[in-house]
Parts: C-alpha cells; sequence; structure tokens
C-alpha cells in the first residue's frame, strides 16, 4: 500500500482528496497548520499538525512514514488579500513550498501532485483556455503559483522531481455523503455566498457586472465539483508512480456557467429566491474563463461526472443545511 503525504490536507480540497485516496486504499498522512483548515475534515488518524516553515519538523515526518509521492494544497488563495498582503502570500506560497520540495528531495522522495490555478493564465487571451495558453497573472496569488511551476521545471532539470500542476477553475460542491463540504472564514466563493444569502446568513449577494460581452452580461466561469478534482489528483498521483514525467494540466469541466445561471439553479434547487444587489464591474474581473479539459482527459484518462450544475449546487445546499464545522 502506497503512502501520501498531503499537505493542507484539513482544507476543503484537501479533505476531500484525502477521503477518495483513502476509499481506494491509499495509505494517507496529513499535515496542516490548520490556520483556515478544519481538524474534523481530517479523515485519516495520520495528521500532523505542523507549519511548512518548519523544515525541521517537517523532516521528521518524512522519517516517521515512508512517504511514496505528495500531494501539496497548502496555500493562501485570497486574490484580494494577495494584492493587499503581498509577503503572506510569496513567504506561503513560494518559500514554504520550497521547503517542502527540499526535504522530499533530502528524503529521495520525486513525485509531487501540485495545487495549481487558472489564475496563472491572467486574463484570457482565447477561450475555452488550454495549457499552451500564454501565463501572464495579474494578481500575487497567481504569480505565487507561476513561480512554483517554474521552480518544480528547475527541481526536475536538477534534482529529478517529477510533479503534476494541476490547473484548476472554479472549485464547487460538496462530499455527496456529508461528511465534507466548504467551510471557508469569509467565504468568497459564489456558490456558497448564493447559498448563505437563501438561508439568511447573509443578507444579499452582490452582482458584480451586468454589461459583459455574454448573452446575460455576466461573468462567466467553470464550475468544477470537488470530488472530481479529487479524482483528478489521485490519477495525477497514478500517472507520477506509471510514468515518471511531468506535466501541466487544466481541470475544468470545459462547461462555462454565468453569475445569472449560477443563481437560477441555487433558486431552482433550494425553491427559495436569492436576494442580490447588481453592482460596478470589479477590476479584474474577465468575462468568460472555462478550460479545455481535453488533456486532462487525454493524459489522466479523467472525465468529470458533475457536469450538471443543478447536481453540484445539490450537494452544496445539503452540506449548507447540515454543516459539521
Amino acid at each position: 500500500m502506497k503512502t501520501i503525504l498531503v499537505a493542507g490536507g484539513a482544507g476543503y480540497i484537501g479533505s476531500h482528496t484525502v477521503k477518495y485516496l483513502l476509499k481506494n486504499n491509499y495509505n494517507v498522512v496529513v499535515v496542516d497548520n490548520l490556520s483556515y483548515g478544519h481538524k474534523e475534515a481530517v479523515l485519516t488518524s495520520n495528521f500532523e499538525q505542523i507549519d511548512l516553515a518548519d523544515k525541521e519538523a517537517l523532516d521528521k515526518i518524512f522519517k516517521k512514514y515512508k512517504i511514496d509521492a505528495v500531494i501539496h494544497f497548502a496555500a493562501f488563495t485570497y486574490v484580494g488579500e494577495s494584492v493587499s498582503q503581498p509577503q503572506k502570500y510569496y513567504w506561503n506560497n513560494v518559500v514554504n513550498t520550497i521547503n517542502l520540495l527540499d526535504v522530499m528531495i533530502e528524503n529521495d522522495v520525486k513525485n509531487i501532485v501540485f495545487s495549481s490555478t487558472c489564475a496563472t493564465y491572467g486574463n484570457p487571451q482565447y477561450t475555452p483556455i488550454d495549457e499552451n495558453h500564454p501565463q501572464s497573472p495579474i494578481n500575487p496569488y497567481g504569480k505565487t503559483k507561476l513561480m512554483m511551476e517554474q521552480i518544480m521545471a528547475d527541481y526536475e532539470t536538477a534534482y529529478g522531481l517529477k510533479y503534476v500542476a494541476l490547473r484548476y477553475f472554479n472549485a464547487a460542491g460538496c462530499d455527496k455523503d456529508g461528511d465534507l463540504g466548504e467551510s471557508h472564514a469569509p467565504e468568497t466563493h459564489l456558490i456558497p455566498l448564493i447559498l448563505k444569502a437563501i438561508k439568511g446568513e447573509i443578507p444579499q449577494i452582490s452582482v458584480f457586472g451586468t454589461d459583459y460581452d455574454t448573452l446575460d452580461g455576466t461573468c462567466i466561469r467553470d464550475y468544477i465539483h470537488v470530488e472530481d478534482l479529487a479524482d483528478a489528483h489521485m490519477l495525477a498521483v497514478e500517472k507520477l508512480f506509471k510514468d515518471e514525467q511531468s506535466y501541466c494540466i487544466n481541470l475544468g469541466t470545459g462547461i462555462g456557467k454565468s453569475v445569472k445561471e449560477i443563481i437560477k439553479s441555487a433558486e431552482k434547487v433550494t425553491g427559495k429566491k436569492v436576494p442580490l444587489v447588481y453592482g460596478e464591474r470589479r477590476a479584474g474581473d474577465p468575462a468568460k474563463l472555462y478550460a479545455s479539459n481535453k488533456k486532462a482527459k487525454e493524459i489522466l484518462g479523467w472525465n468529470p461526472k458533475y457536469t450538471d450544475i443543478d447536481e453540484i449546487i445539490k450537494t452544496a445546499w445539503a452540506w449548507e443545511q447540515n454543516k459539521k464545522f
């Protein structure tokens, strides 16, 4: 049985991936500093509360467990905060990730699946966005992820590290069993904000811009279910074990949904109206952002199971009504 170390395994996508790996007979070790993650979301007994800034503690974990590969989710991900506090992002997302890579190399662990982002592309020059699209991030968050892709490529040349960088589009939905879900503080994702507004937890949601060059004037995004993301991470690990080759791969459904379409779906699923206000465009919001997932299908053999936005929102609504953390 292979052992996977999941950095950031107490977070939203990390915890769902841990559950998926356990279900598929992997031994899983989670490291997380719990600055944003939830201990209740960790479904393995192999949990170590450490910060990736602490190389000595990290090295002890690699000595304690026989690690075969790493899946790395541990990062700060708020775009606006990255603009106002870039130091926080460069230290955590870049320096601490280099710590992780160094400890891996020192312990002869050469396989890593890295949580990257479509934010590395910046403003899209065309859609659907494929992996050949120029990478020109417009905020420090996206820059930190692109830097790590470039650093991993250098580590491959110098030290033989093999990696799969998975560039996500918009993660959405929750575990269909109701064990895990989305629980951010602050929450910035559209679907949980809509559901919180429906529940009365927040007074309303704001729709930023209604004059975009789209069918209904609102922004279009690619919403990918968190369980499909978990599946892709496992397939990426297995690809590394099999091929020992590095890849950069988009993860999205390839289907764009507008803000108004998400609102309409949420109203259909819940049977309730969404309280909302319309505002001006936000700076830096592209009109359309959705993926070409052809490479993920070809290289990983991955096919997203949740392509109906109503189904994605149903899982999120079930969690919102019965949150465990």
